[in-house]
């Protein structure tokens, strides 16, 4: 993983056009996690409903700024930005006036790299930043590959899932050859799930002997403590730290940090 910029953030896009497999959870706990192992990150949520915001603890119905403004031009990601309460880590939030930034950003120079271009002012700030992406393949969607470095992709082992993330690849790959030739799929994340369920073990070898290498080592398990913690405003690593599902995000982090070089407070 040499290839990513050593001065300034790694950049991952957390994507999935299947709706409903964890995208924000696994966006909001990771970055929890990093920042508990002493990284500095950045969480941008680009989905209209906003609940990577509201996971974080960071009230949606009260922005003064928004991603809205950012892609708009209106503000700075500076500006916009909030510290998570409990996250140990930044927020660039949304609420509901990002789904009209979908018609606004039709007519603006560089549409699909607003974000990009936003994002290298802040970039040697972070050690990571983690962009959530909404599930329809949309100008906002675009926004974020065409910012990231790579792509992380949370799944549950099922039989539609397999279809979702064929779809998935293709569309990387198109971005790829015509928007971000920096772009690849960094790693696939089994998340929800359940050993004891005969077909989610067989998707998931069906995924290892396909993905190889790509399929992290860390297995994600159905915890309902996870699904609580939003409520509270917390990511599930620090709601309920003691949790299956929490411990298997931090080890997560651990992962990701040694998949993508030494941790920074071991560099310099």
């Amino acid at each position: 993983m040499s290839s990513f910029p050593s001065s300034s953030a790694r950049i991952f896009c957390i994507a999935n056009q299947k709706g409903g497999v964890g995208k924000t959870t696994t966006t909001v706990n990771l970055a929890a996690g990093m920042a508990q192992l002493g990284q500095r990150v950045l969480v941008v949520d680009l989905d209209p409903q906003g609940n990577a915001t509201m996971g974080s603890g960071v009230d949606k119905r009260r922005l003064e700024h928004s991603v809205y403004d950012v892609l708009l031009g209106g503000s700075q990601v500076a500006d916009a930005r909030q510290t998570s309460p409990r996250g140990g880590y930044d927020v660039l939030g949304a609420n509901r006036e990002l789904a009209g930034a979908e018609v606004e950003l039709v007519d603006l120079d560089e549409r699909e790299r607003r974000l990009k271009t936003a994002l290298a002012v802040v970039a040697h700030e972070y050690d990571f930043i983690l962009i959530d992406c909404p599930p329809a393949l949309s100008l906002l969607t675009l926004n974020g590959l065409c910012a990231a470095h790579g792509v992380i992709v949370p799944m549950q082992c099922e039989y539609f899932a397999l279809e979702g993330l064929s779809d998935l690849v293709n569309t990387i790959r198109q971005v790829h050859a015509n928007l971000n030739p920096e772009l690849q799929i960094i790693g696939l994340l089994r998340v929800m799930f359940d050993p004891r369920i005969t077909l989610q073990q067989q998707v998931s070898e069906q995924l290892k002997g396909h993905f190889g290498d790509k399929v992290f080592n860390t297995v994600i398990p159905r915890n309902v403590r996870l699904a609580e913690a939003p409520s509270y405003g917390q990511p599930g690593v620090v709601f309920d730290p003691a949790s299956k599902g929490a411990q298997a995000f931090v080890q997560f982090a651990h992962e990701m940090i040694e998949r993508l070089g030494r941790p920074r407070a071991a560099q310099g």
